[in-house]
């Protein structure tokens, strides 16, 4: 987890009305009665997260403990220094060993993805399965116009909900979009679900989203949910939280957390499958 800050969307320079009034959205999400009809894995996410925002709010609320936070949070580990101080200190002879060793792992990398085979099927990380009705929706696009579920019907959706002060988000930003730009024309659509509600609440608005994405070069649709009702629909808690839809329009994985470009390739692999599709009726 990142600094209790993060934990909130916000910045360590946060006034304690923006930190009681985030607390109080974060915690709603996470209200016993929204995850009682939860799959056990997302129960107990909700229920660990709940107690993270506690132990945040805890320490953020008071003035003595936030002092005392923010004073660990400038101290930067030593180990670190010295460590960049070793690298920079490297003989020229320590230097050719190091690089040695570096060719023959990739040698050996490169020996285990030819006899383990090039063209086996993408893994992923393993992942909460569910079969369950997607629930279908109608936003504001920040392209314009609007985007609507029921518009992807025959493929396979990923629905990733993201929010621009998430740092998980924006690390998996790139994944996504090769995954859109390798797989959208195979029948893979990418939606990207702003939580634009929480945004405005917190100063932002389109004009920043569009910004933020740019650094990105993000070329897949985004949908504004600016009254939050997408996310309540599918009961978002931790981000980033992705669900990939099938073809039939049934929820079959959720991930919460980072995604990567073997998680996506993965799951489509398995989803645009006609065992898949069985298998969902």
């Amino acid at each position: 987890m990142g600094s209790y800050y993060a934990l909130f969307g916000l910045e360590p320079s946060a006034s304690q009305a923006d930190i009681d009034a985030a607390f109080q959205r974060q915690r709603e999400r996470y209200n016993p009665e929204r995850v009682a009809e939860l799959d056990p894995e997302l129960q107990r996410v909700a229920a660990e997260r709940s107690a993270e925002l506690e132990r945040a709010y805890n320490i953020l609320s008071s003035p003595e403990r936030r002092k005392a936070y923010d004073a660990s949070l400038s101290e930067n580990p030593a180990h670190e220094a010295a460590e960049a101080a070793a690298r920079r200190s490297l003989t020229p002879r320590e230097r050719s060993f190091a690089l040695g060793g570096a060719v023959v792992a990739l040698l050996l990398v490169a020996t285990i993805w030819v006899l383990t085979g090039r063209n086996a099927a993408p893994q992923g990380t393993a992942m909460s399965e569910v079969n369950r009705p997607a629930p279908n929706f109608s936003t504001p696009a920040l392209d314009g116009g609007a985007i609507s579920l029921a518009d992807y019907s025959g493929k396979v959706v990923l629905l990733n909900f993201w929010a621009t002060w998430c740092e998980p988000c924006k690390r998996e930003l790139p994944a996504l979009e090769q995954a859109h730009l390798q797989y959208g024309s195979e029948g893979l659509a990418i939606i990207g679900v702003n939580l634009t509600d929480d945004e405005q609440a917190q100063g932002g608005d389109e004009a920043k989203i569009r910004a933020f994405l740019e650094q990105y070069a993000v070329t897949y649709p985004i949908a504004l949910d600016v009254e939050g009702d997408v996310t309540n629909a599918y009961r978002v808690f931790p981000l980033p939280t992705s669900f990939f839809i099938d073809p039939q329009g049934h929820i079959r994985y959720v991930h919460i957390g980072e995604l990567t470009l073997e998680d996506v390739a993965a799951r489509f692999t398995e989803l645009r499958s006609p065992a898949a599709a069985a298998s969902a009726r």
